[in-house]
């Protein structure tokens, strides 16, 4: 099925602007995935990109997976509860731009309405410019969770780009 897709591209370049959701109550807790971890990365991008169309990647071989975690320039965290994981959220640093990307951000289904959406992005944000960055971006589209524009905005960050597409989604 062809369907009409509006794409938005979000940018925050200062940590200044960051409206910062605190730590829920809980035993939550953020960790680096190090050393990198190809199936964890291949999971979460199928769990939870399933119920948003994520396909880019489903084609790619075990060994693209490794490559792309390998690359020094992504990072994965993940959100915990315990020892469940909750979520997670990809970096991409751009030294010779003084920027990174959010490439992938989400959380399991099984944690919605948690509010954890806003803190892990408060939390990607940060660890973000933690990279002595100048600008961190990422886009969205109208297939994402439908709170997803409003937790970007929400976290400070500003529209810089918008677009519509057609895309095959089944």
């Amino acid at each position: 099925m062809i369907e009409i897709i509006s794409r938005t591209y979000l940018e925050i370049k200062s940590l200044n602007k960051l409206n910062e959701v605190v730590k829920p109550t809980g035993n939550y807790s953020i960790y680096l995935v190090d050393p990198n971890d190809f199936q964890l990365n291949k999971f979460l991008y199928k769990q939870i990109g399933k119920k948003y169309f994520w396909k880019d990647r489903l084609e790619w071989s075990n060994k693209n997976w490794i490559d792309y975690v390998s690359d020094k320039k992504i990072s994965t965290y993940v959100l915990k509860d315990n020892n469940d994981i909750v979520g997670y959220f990809e970096l991409i640093f751009h030294k010779a731009k003084e920027e990174a990307e959010i490439a992938y951000f989400g959380i399991l289904e099984n944690y919605f309405g948690k509010k954890l959406g806003g803190y892990l992005l408060s939390q990607a944000i940060k660890k973000a410019f933690e990279l002595n960055i100048t600008r961190l971006w990422l886009h969205t589209c109208s297939l994402d969770h439908k709170n997803a524009l409003k937790n970007y905005l929400s976290r400070g960050m500003d529209i810089f780009k918008s677009e519509t597409l057609k895309a095959k989604i089944a």
